[in-house]
């Protein structure tokens, strides 16, 4: 019993702890590419449904004690059959920094918290450059970046355990 509260003790104290928050000092793209190489041919004779794949990744680095530059790079690549219409790819970043967050919760909120506002920003400039390029705007639709980041630290994980056999 002597357990309990303690538990109610620090669920207030956390209670206590400034609110998290992530400060966005500057957002640019920092890579941008667009290829068409079936141009003008499938443009004169446009397939009917295209397949579109598309790539997330979120990656970040310190800048300095108290600034981080994070990545969120954007990846769309259509085909109809064997035919390739488009590749569209962005490298989408930000300067953030969060004052005051406690260093546990640092790389969560960087990782999820600023791509998650970032986002909008890097899905117009591929919708614009996917219609600048001749095509529908492509739409993407929103992203799950708890998921991205779990997916990255599992990996991450995974290449850590499988160092030591994988290189022969």
């Amino acid at each position: 019993m002597a357990e309990t509260p303690n538990s109610g003790e620090q669920g207030a104290a956390a209670e206590d702890r400034a609110p998290r928050q992530i400060v966005v000092h500057a957002q640019y793209i920092k890579d941008l590419s667009f290829e068409n190489p079936n141009a003008p041919d499938i443009l004169i004779d446009p397939p009917s449904q295209p397949d579109v794949e598309i790539g997330v990744n979120v990656g970040a680095r310190g800048l300095n004690s108290e600034q981080y530059e994070v990545m969120l790079s954007l990846s769309a690549r259509a085909k109809a059959g064997e035919k390739s219409l488009f590749l569209a790819e962005l490298t989408y970043a930000a300067i953030v920094s969060a004052p005051g967050t406690e260093r546990d919760d640092l790389n969560p909120l960087i990782m999820i918290e600023a791509p998650r506002l970032m986002f909008p920003f890097a899905r117009a400039i591929i919708s614009d450059m996917t219609r600048d390029g001749g095509f529908m705007p492509l739409s993407i639709q929103p992203i799950d970046f708890v998921a991205v980041y779990q997916n990255n630290l599992e990996r991450q994980q995974a290449g850590n355990g499988a160092d030591t056999g994988a290189e022969a």
